[in-house]
């Protein structure tokens, strides 16, 4: 398994090199970081050319491209234009945000899993259709949605828990932000559940394990959850860069100061450094989140070696 998770960082080189390249070039075209940064006026020349001297923005794009990912193994992300360093931000973005996905993920595991074993185990009846029209509810409403109406029944209208998240972001108050951003993910892992353990169900080593009169819960545990988990793993791997880079629209609604909130700021602001400095980091985060789970696959399913 060593050489494998060599080969396969190996191979997130290039990856790497050209998801960086792709976001740094569409991040360039989306408009003139000097013209942003001037606002309504239009900037005198004198100050335009010593901006763009400054930022580097009076070099080819190739070169401006070379220059920033020669400072990235270095560990500097650039600038941002108000002259804050891009490191600082993302110190104060990530913490944040890192402790919102995780507690989205946690709901993803728990509440989802739990949910779909028991759909599998009872399907048809009234309590798999029931919950079946309850994800295709959340898939159906939009987030911001969803978020509105949690933030107003329980932080407004029933005080359970504060309407907006303290600067400081602490874990509790991260527990609605974190179901509202884990909601649609967790009706899909919900379902995806459920198929897996329904199918599984049938199988001729669930069948077997039961002639041999092992017990219900190790049946379940042992032999069909472990194996009906791969497709979830590979699901909720995948989802956490997502979660990460999608908190856009719940951080905005809770107030939480982190990696959505800065990557709207940069978006609106056009400063590029920003954009791309927390793009490149959420790359690598998707990254490792799928070698991750490519090295679960074997804990999971003996049958699977990796040379």
């Amino acid at each position: 398994m060593g050489r494998y998770a060599v080969r396969r960082l190996l191979q997130m080189i290039p990856v790497f090199a050209g998801a960086t390249l792709l976001v740094f070039l569409m991040v360039h075209v989306m408009g003139d970081p000097v013209a942003g940064l001037c606002g309504e006026r239009q900037c005198d020349p004198a100050t335009e050319g010593r901006l763009r001297q400054e930022f580097g923005l009076d070099k080819p794009v190739w070169q401006q491209y070379a220059t920033y990912m020669a400072h990235v193994f270095t560990g500097d992300f650039g600038t941002a234009f108000n002259g804050q360093k891009v490191i600082d931000l993302m110190a104060s973005a990530f913490p944040v945000t890192i402790r919102l996905t995780l507690v989205a993920v946690v709901f993803e595991v728990v509440i989802g899993v739990a949910l779909g074993v028991v759909m599998g185990l009872r399907r048809g009846r009234p309590v798999d259709t029931s919950v079946l029209l309850l994800t295709l509810v959340v898939i159906a409403v939009p987030t911001f949605v969803t978020g509105l109406l949690a933030q107003l029944v329980f932080g407004v209208t029933w005080k359970l828990v504060q309407p907006s998240v303290s600067f400081t972001a602490p874990l509790d108050e991260l527990l609605l932000p974190g179901l509202v951003l884990a909601s649609v993910s967790l009706a899909y892992v919900t379902r995806l559940t459920r198929t897996s353990i329904a199918e599984n169900a049938r199988a001729d080593y669930v069948r077997t394990a039961v002639a041999k009169g092992l017990p219900r819960h190790r049946v379940i545990t042992r032999h069909l959850l472990r194996n009906s988990l791969i497709p979830v793993v590979t699901f909720i791997g995948t989802d956490i860069g997502a979660l990460m880079g999608g908190a856009i629209v719940t951080e905005r609604i809770f107030n939480i100061h982190g990696v959505g909130f800065q990557l709207y700021q940069g978006i609106l602001r056009q400063n590029t450094q920003t954009v791309v400095g927390f793009v490149t980091v959420l790359i690598i985060v998707f990254l490792l989140a799928n070698l991750l789970v490519d090295l679960l696959y074997a804990v999971l399913d003996p049958r699977i070696r990796y040379a």
